[in-house]
């Protein structure tokens, strides 16, 4: 062999399990020729020793140890990954070697999940070979844990006031169950990060993690997308579609924003939760899912359930466990901590260096009620790090945040406007925050030149709730500006 050829497995720790010393001693001249580390143990209690202090990246187990059994061995590392034990430790390849093999023996490490099984005398060549390929094996298992831990800590939920201790203490006692959860809150609080954390320490964590925005999908397509369709359903149907119920067997689906389903597919929903049966658009055979169900809403559904624009059975079905995501006024000592989190973030993701924050930033962030919440927060963070210098400081916050304002500029023009209290003399609470609401979307949408993506994404709310907002206070496009354009 060439040293270029040994070099993948250079390196690695490697343990021997056999009761016999010479086929211990051979393995070591072998594999320390390869450069690796190399352990040995000459039962399953020395074995158990090596494995405590998680040394290694592969094992070589003899089937037979003297009154030991091998394959117990493999049978309680393989277990160590479900009991709660070092899922590292069950992830080691274990590679089994016998001179008494039989076929009953090479099956049962098989499915006890050993990654190769050798016959004595063993064969040089042979035992370099498997090694490579089981430490192969091992790398791309860290790799995909690494990447799972990077995904999840984009999802992390971050806070250590009461009430997000108080949320993580809700999450921990019903993720494990089976049971809907119905999620709600104001928009940009972070419902979403609730679900992920319901699924990553649920039992149905392995499966897939389906999102489903309802407020973005269609009335006339909403069916389609849930359950699925068969080929010339409808024109455009050019090819059978699985529904996301279907992708979503065996893990959870979220459906955000279910508050602004149309009512038809209301109840087709309610049938899956009674039965876990659905059928594709224009299929007749009834299929099956079993998924967990993880909704939420930034909607009051028990007055949506008075008006009937929401189904009271289905909302009974979901409502099972309910969680509410706190808002950002609610924990503005969190807001450092967050804001710490983004700075990283937005820096990595821009190819910046880190920026630290200046302290008066932090007390002026925590200042503010954050209307838009976290997604708000996230969102001057990011215009932050990318308009400051190496340090970001007071004169970097926006106007309304307590930052400089552009020459020329009145207290009429902008986010920083006073209310005049007195101007609602005699109007109504409803009147008065409808007034209110109008005037902030009015500033924000000529902060951003009616820019419609970008003002929504300021306010916090989701593209087509804006134009909703807009079409309900009677706001028209471009008022105000000149020649406003609604650039998505």
């Amino acid at each position: 062999m060439t040293d270029e050829a040994a070099q993948p497995g250079s390196r690695e720790p490697i343990l021997i399990v056999d009761d016999e010393k010479n086929i211990r001693r051979t393995l070591r001249m072998v594999l320390e020729g390869e450069g690796h580390v190399v352990h040995e143990a000459g039962s399953i209690a020395e074995a158990d020793v090596v494995l405590a202090r998680d040394l290694v990246d592969l094992i070589l187990l003899d089937v037979k140890l003297g009154d030991d059994n091998g394959l117990d061995l493999l049978r309680t590392i393989k277990a160590r990954g479900e009991d709660g034990m070092s899922s590292r430790t069950s992830e080691i390849p274990v590679v089994m070697i016998s001179g008494h093999a039989t076929i009953e023996d090479a099956v049962a490490a098989t499915r006890l999940g050993a990654f190769d099984f050798m016959e004595k005398p063993l064969d040089r060549n042979r035992v370099m070979v498997t090694a490579r390929n089981a430490l192969e094996r091992r790398k791309m298992w860290r790799e995909v844990h690494d990447l799972r831990r990077a995904v999840d800590a984009r999802w992390e939920l971050l806070g250590s006031t009461s009430v997000m201790q108080d949320l993580r203490r809700q999450i921990a006692k019903v993720a494990p169950t089976r049971s809907r959860v119905l999620i709600t809150g104001e928009s940009g609080t972070g419902k979403e990060l609730i679900a992920r954390a319901i699924h990553r320490n649920s039992s149905v964590s392995a499966g897939a993690f389906v999102k489903v925005n309802c407020a973005a999908i269609p009335p006339e397509l909403i069916e389609s997308e849930l359950f699925g369709h068969e080929r010339g359903a409808f024109t455009g149907a050019i090819a059978k579609k699985r529904g996301l119920f279907e992708v979503a067997d065996g893990g959870t689906i979220f459906l955000d924003e279910i508050g602004d389903m149309a009512l038809s597919a209301q109840a087709k929903v309610l049938r899956v939760l009674q039965t876990g049966e659905f059928t594709r658009v224009g299929g007749e055979k009834s299929l099956r899912t079993d998924c967990r169900v993880v909704a939420a809403t930034n909607r009051d559904l028990e007055e949506m359930v008075k008006t009937g624009t929401f189904r009271e059975d289905l909302y009974f079905r979901l409502n099972v466990v309910p969680i509410r995501s706190p808002d950002l006024k609610e924990r503005p000592d969190d807001i450092p901590l967050l804001v710490e989190s983004f700075v990283r973030e937005c820096c990595d993701e821009n190819g910046l260096g880190y920026k630290p924050v200046d302290e008066p930033v932090l007390e002026r962030l925590k200042q503010y009620d954050w209307p838009g919440n976290v997604r708000e927060l996230r969102n001057v963070v990011e215009r932050l790090v990318i308009m400051s210098d190496e340090v970001i400081r007071e004169k970097d916050l926006p106007p309304y945040l307590g930052g400089p304002r552009a020459a020329g500029k009145t207290g009429t023009t902008g986010p920083q406007t006073a209310i005049d209290l007195g101007r609602y003399a005699g109007k109504s609470l409803r009147e008065f925050r409808e007034e209110v609401e109008s005037e902030f979307i009015r500033i924000r949408l000529a902060e951003f030149e009616w820019n419609i993506s970008r003002t929504a994404q300021a306010l916090g709310i989701e593209r087509t709730n804006l134009h909703k907002k807009l079409r309900a206070l009677g706001i028209h496009r471009g008022e105000g500006t000149s020649g406003g354009t609604d650039n998505e």
